[in-house]
């Protein structure tokens, strides 16, 4: 990956704006400007391009691999003291560090008696990792694939009496058997009624034949999140989630086909919505159709009513709409969506049917 293309994106901003330094301490920028791998690293990023890499030194010797390219100051100190130490030397003016990443405290210790002034940055590394370079759409196709495998690999896994928590495990098993680094997030496992539930902790309720099973999960695989759901039937559920099922099918299906470089994000929003509403099922699709997934599991950008976002080629979005009914189940399919100039490419090749065990 070529991080010193993307620091000099940045650093072409930073002239735009007239910041002459940005202090990047949120780790997946970190790693998407550096490539470090660490759980503490900065890069103060420079509009001249005189960058420099920040440690602690637990991890000065990882980054004599990982940032080779950057010159790399260790500290023993806090982060804070060390860029105080480092700015005056650096003679900036202006020093931009990210709102998202400095807690309050940091942020005064940081300007006490500082000779340059703060200046609170919003997204700025944020808004470049949006649209994928060729690697990372890489990484995410193998992600990708990891997950449909390690999915068809818990289908013949499904049994009466297994508990949401035991399955979910044995899904996590899968994962990693299948080539994951380790999981994109905690894995949802719901059945039956626990199904309402958008976002549900898995518990100890068994499986019992005529449940639906819903499945949220992925593989995180070099850095780069999976985000995958479906929902699969153990025995014949009743009608009405069948019919559940194929209105949520057919709104992902106009969600999908709505996704283009250039559209608004809230009109695929709406397409998709629109599917459900029709349906008299409006007010069972709480949430926001998508988001995008990277090194972040959401991120830029975000699909839903009201959002302002124009979708950019390159950008990888989920668009997973969904039908909750408390007392009975719910139904959510999810796919990554890669958005181009032409259309889109749904990565997945897990069927989306209703698969009935």
């Amino acid at each position: 990956m070529d991080h010193a293309l993307r620091r000099g994106r940045l650093a072409e901003w930073l002239q735009q704006a007239g910041i002459e330094a940005l202090l990047v301490n949120r780790l997946p920028n970190v790693r998407y400007l550096t490539g470090f791998t660490g759980s503490n690293g900065q890069v103060i990023v420079r509009a001249d391009g005189r960058d420099l890499f920040l440690t602690d030194g637990r991890y000065e010797e990882q980054a004599r691999h990982e940032v080779p390219d950057l010159e790399r100051r260790g500290y023993r100190e806090s982060m804070v003291r060390a860029v105080r130490d480092i700015v005056p030397a650096l003679g900036l003016g202006r020093l931009g560090f990210e709102v998202d990443g400095l807690t309050y405290h940091a942020y005064t210790e940081l300007g006490a008696d500082l000779p340059a002034e703060l200046v609170g940055v919003n997204g700025a590394v944020e808004r470049l990792r949006r649209v994928k370079d060729a690697d990372e759409l890489r990484i995410l196709d193998r992600a990708q694939e990891v997950t449909d495998a390690a999915f068809e690999a818990l289908l013949p896994k499904l049994r009466e009496g297994v508990s949401e928590r035991e399955l979910a495990f044995e899904l996590e098993i899968e994962l990693r058997t299948a080539g994951a680094d380790d999981l994109s997030f905690e894995t949802i496992a719901a059945f039956g009624e626990d199904a309402a539930e958008p976002h549900h902790d898995p518990g100890g309720r068994p499986l019992r034949r005529g449940d639906v099973v819903k499945l949220d999960f992925g593989a995180l695989v070099d850095g780069y999140h999976c985000d995958m759901t479906r929902t699969v039937a153990f025995g014949h559920p009743p009608r009405e989630l069948h019919e559940i099922h194929d209105l949520v099918r057919r709104a992902q299906r106009a969600g999908i086909e709505a996704v283009r470089a250039g559209v608004d994000a809230a009109g695929v929003d709406a397409a998709a919505r629109s599917v459900i509403e029709e349906a008299g099922m409006g007010e069972r699709f709480a949430h926001g159709l998508g988001h995008g997934v990277g090194l972040e599991i959401h991120e830029d950008p975000f699909l839903h009513r009201s959002s302002q976002e124009v979708l950019p080629a390159g950008a990888v979005v989920t668009i997973e709409p969904g039908v909750y009914v408390p007392g009975l189940g719910g139904v959510r399919i999810e796919d990554m969506v890669e958005v181009r100039e032409d259309g889109r490419r749904a990565l997945p090749r897990s069927s989306k049917e209703l698969i009935v065990t």
